[in-house]
């Protein structure tokens, strides 16, 4: 696993480590040539490279790097033809490119993207023809021929629609309402081989702990049950095992160490993961530890008039 950047209290890191689960143990990621510190990026595996790119340090950023494990190196993405700088984005790998779309620059909600090719560090806009309207935090898959993203956030509304992006025709679809879950942020999505299943989230004040599946051969929606579900969370994260999506974590007004496995059969009902539990250990002397400070509630942004391009 690697971990890279963030920020803290006004602070931005372009530090990192790669954690080696079988020996339990963690190796600094380099820091020559790697990108400016930043939050709020979006990151892909491609198989051999960890591609970061975008975010917020002050500026909205427009540049990122690839990062070898291997070689523990990293090479900058070309800037030219990059989309313009942002954050709240979303990202995908697709086998061979790697397509941003959406977010914010600024108070500015975002629904342009691009596609980029590591092979020939090269970027390709993304179509605005029958895009999605513009938004920060939509959630998105790959399906292993489009991406589809869902939900989010347009500065003022929370968001239920979204759209199927297919890069070799540089073309949009847009995805059915009809029984899709409300509109909402900070949500999860999964893909699990046939169909996308978001969940969680919130709509200030309502938080969820409801979802739907969406079919994009049916262009369908079926509401995920709530029998068993975790509670109403949002900001939490989620993983396909490849027989059913387990979801942990998140923010309801505390932060929570609870979650749930979920199997997309409908004859099959939400398993709760057990709470963790204190076990018994030697007492060691406590370590300061930084202050979480939970996720403001969105309100209007300034909508600043962005700078030129150079």
């Amino acid at each position: 696993m690697i971990v890279w950047g963030g920020g803290l209290n006004g602070n931005f890191f372009n530090t990192g480590g790669r954690y080696n689960p079988g020996t339990d143990s963690w190796t600094a990621t380099s820091t020559t040539n790697a990108p400016a510190g930043r939050q709020e990026f979006t990151a892909v595996w491609t198989g051999s490279e960890m591609i970061v790119w975008g975010g917020y340090a002050g500026p909205y950023l427009n540049t990122g790097g690839r990062y070898n494990p291997t070689m523990d190196s990293w090479t900058a993405t070309s800037t030219n033809n990059a989309p313009e700088g942002r954050s709240d984005h979303t990202a995908v790998w697709t086998d061979s490119e790697m397509i941003v779309w959406g977010g914010f620059f600024g108070g500015i909600a975002l629904n342009t993207g691009g596609k980029y090719n590591p092979g020939t560090d090269s970027w390709t806009a993304t179509s605005t023809t029958n895009a999605p309207s513009p938004r920060g935090y939509p959630g998105a898959v790959w399906t292993s021929s489009e991406m589809i993203i869902w939900g989010g956030w347009d500065d003022i509304n929370f968001l239920n629609t979204g759209g199927r992006y297919k890069p070799g025709k540089d073309s949009w679809t847009a995805t059915s309402t009809a029984n899709a879950p409300s509109g909402r942020f900070q949500h999860t999505a999964v893909w699990t081989a046939s169909e996308m299943i978001v969940w969680g989230g919130w709509d200030p004040p309502n938080i969820f702990n409801t979802g739907g599946k969406y079919n994009p051969s049916a262009d369908s929606w079926i509401a995920t049950t709530t029998t068993n579900a975790p509670t109403s969370r949002y900001g939490h994260t989620a993983v396909w095992t490849g027989s059913e999506m387990i979801a942990w974590g998140g923010y309801d007004g505390s932060y929570l160490n609870t979650g749930g496995r979920y199997c997309a059969q409908s004859t099959v009902t939400p398993t709760a993961t057990p709470t963790a539990t204190a076990t018994a250990s030697a007492t060691a002397t406590a370590t300061p530890t930084a202050t979480l400070t939970p996720r403001r509630t969105p309100a209007s942004r300034v909508r600043p008039t962005p700078a030129p391009r150079p």
